[in-house]
């Protein structure tokens, strides 16, 4: 959802059920397509940078004899598209089932950040490579025969074109920057993405909003008042409309809900300035001190499994 675009629908196929809350991350395949191959696939996502919301990878692919027509589809950079004419393009990418199909791994606010903050941490890039290489594996696990496969590029191209061709021999891959924009696959694949991840924003549900008790004699299991505002604004730190809401949405004991990527330098830094501190009782004894290793001179003395785990304090845990 991008500021104050008219803000898509979210009855999109990749949301079996809009009225449930995204609690774990997930991948959504349409039908496979019955076409002869071989086929291209294009990679892309939306969601990387912001803070609010999932990550989603999205592929789409087709006919390598399919490729003329969709030329002619529409297909680009999302970004560079309105919410309606995405939309209309994601049921165009539904239209021709025999030619035409796609996937996303929708990666959830709670699982970007619980990667992120174990130790040793599973840093974004390698998130992004994990989706990408489940999403290309389980097309080729439906029957799909890949001969082309464009990928967005997530950093310096080449490695990452030497490990995706390492992980399936017999595809030519092609990383490049800007590839959404460069090959029509990708944007099918960017329009996908971005109509998935802004429909989960745009009908986030709380999964902290737990029915209530007994309200009165006549009304039971009455849902709580929603505790957050629904003005996200694009989930990015630099929007306006998004730092306000993180502003209001703290709550100084427990933080924030589950749309939140508590991982985000911009989050830490509201948590350290503005919630309630938290002290680890168990810090500074003298055993765990020699256990950890948190003192000078003592990483020798640390125990295996805190050096295995990088792990310097109690309060990593």
């Amino acid at each position: 959802m991008a500021g104050d675009e008219e803000p898509e629908s979210n009855s999109v196929p990749s949301i079996v059920d809009p009225s449930v809350p995204l609690t774990a991350s997930y991948t959504y395949h349409s039908p496979c397509p019955t076409t002869p191959g071989p086929y291209i696939l294009g990679v892309d996502e939306a969601g990387r940078g912001p803070v609010l919301g999932p990550l989603v990878y999205g592929v789409a692919y087709c006919p390598a004899s399919y490729q003329d027509d969709l030329d002619k589809l529409g297909f680009a950079d999302s970004k560079t598209l309105t919410a309606a004419t995405r939309s209309t393009l994601l049921d165009t990418l539904c239209s021709d089932p025999s030619n035409l199909a796609w996937s996303v791994r929708v990666l959830c606010p709670q699982a970007i950040s619980s990667g992120m903050l174990r130790r040793p941490p599973t840093n974004l890039n390698r998130q992004s490579e994990q989706a990408t290489v489940l999403l290309i594996r389980e097309v080729l696990d439906r029957g799909m025969e890949l001969s082309e496969v464009y990928v967005d590029a997530l950093g310096p191209t080449k490695p990452y074109e030497a490990y995706l061709s390492s992980q399936f021999p017999g595809i030519n891959f092609t990383v490049t920057a800007k590839a959404d924009s460069k090959f029509k696959i990708v944007g099918a694949a960017s329009v996908a993405a971005k109509v998935t991840r802004d429909a989960w924003v745009e009908g986030w549900m709380f999964e902290e909003h737990q029915p209530g008790g007994k309200l009165s004699d006549d009304t039971e299991n009455q849902q709580e008042k929603p505790r957050w505002g629904t003005q996200l604004g694009s989930g990015y730190p630099s929007d306006p409309k998004t730092q306000a809401w993180v502003k209001s949405s703290l709550e100084p004991t427990f933080g924030f809900p589950a749309l939140v990527r508590f991982s985000w330098t911009t989050i830490k830094m509201v948590l350290e300035k503005s919630a309630h501190p938290v002290e680890w009782i168990d810090d500074g004894q003298a055993s765990l001190t020699q256990a950890f290793g948190s003192g000078t001179g003592l990483d020798k003395n640390r125990c295996a499994v805190a050096k295995d785990l990088c792990i310097r304090s109690v309060s990593a845990l």
